[in-house]
Formats: structure tokens, C-alpha cells, sequence
């Protein structure tokens, strides 16, 4: 009888995937994709406005004011993290608040909080550019590969 019970409690891999998948709760696919739009679009809303800010307040062209509009963010960013503040936001918005530039300086914000214990070289410079390093390598091979892109179709010049 006791190998009858032992028979019963095994399953496939297959039948447990199903299972599982029966169990899982319903994503609000909608509802997440409408919250990352409003959240990315008034991080978005933000950044215009400081940028017209050092437009009309402090002589800034569009071009130049650029620069210190992305510092101005990832500021804030920084010291939303660092408060507990962003991590929330985050959590509610999804991608919304990962995909501008905000949400790569929380990345590198929360790393250097997370490990400041294992010392400053070690534990805050090493966590935060191995981060970084991954990104950096991105964007170097991304802008590599346009650039040949470009090249092949503009002929060369």
C-alpha cells in the first residue's frame, strides 16, 4: 500500500508545468503596460520641463541644455533611491521607471547602497560597474553597428 501512495504523489515534468500554470495568477498586461506609460511619460513631462527651465532661466540653447537636464534627473533619481522612494515607484510602475535614465541611476544607486558594507572600492565601485560595465558594452556595440549601418547606406560617405 505504501508504494501505491508513493506511485500516486509522482509526475511528470510535463503535468507539473501544467499544473502550475493553472495555479499562476492572471497578469493585468493592460493595466501594467498603461502604469509604465504614464510613469515613463511624467519622468519624460519632468525632464522637459527642467529643460525649459535652463532654457528660459538661465540661457541654455535647446542643444546645450540637454547635458544638465540628464544630470538633473539622474539626481533625482539618486536621491529618490536613496530615501526608498524610487524602489516604490518602480514596483508599481514596472519598465516605466527602468527604461529612461532614471531607472539606469537607480540601478547603479541601489547597487552602491546594497553593498557600501563591503567597503568603498570592493563593495560600492566594483557592484556598481558591474552594472554599468554590461550597459557601457551594450551602447559601445549598438553604436558600432549603426555606425556600419549608416555607412553602408549613405555609400561610404
Amino acid at each position: 500500500m505504501a508504494n501505491n501512495k508513493k506511485k500516486n504523489l509522482t509526475m511528470t515534468q510535463q503535468e507539473y508545468q501544467k499544473l502550475a500554470k493553472k495555479q499562476e495568477p492572471k497578469r493585468p498586461v493592460l493595466m501594467n503596460c498603461l502604469r509604465a506609460f504614464l510613469v515613463g511619460g511624467t519622468i519624460c513631462l519632468i525632464g522637459e520641463c527642467i529643460m525649459e527651465m535652463f532654457v528660459n532661466w538661465f540661457g541654455f540653447t535647446e542643444k546645450t541644455a540637454g547635458n544638465p537636464t540628464v544630470a538633473v534627473l539622474i539626481i533625482i533619481s539618486v536621491i529618490l533611491t536613496s530615501f526608498g522612494v524610487y524602489d516604490k515607484i518602480a514596483q508599481w510602475a514596472g519598465a516605466g521607471s527602468s527604461v529612461p535614465v532614471t531607472g539606469f541611476a537607480n540601478s547603479l544607486c541601489s547597487a552602491a547602497i546594497e553593498h557600501r558594507a563591503e567597503g568603498l572600492v570592493l563593495g560600492v565601485g566594483g557592484n556598481m560597474f558591474k552594472l554599468a560595465g554590461s550597459v557601457i558594452v551594450f551602447g559601445t556595440v549598438a553604436a558600432f553597428v549603426v555606425g556600419i549601418v549608416h555607412l553602408i547606406i549613405s555609400g561610404g560617405g
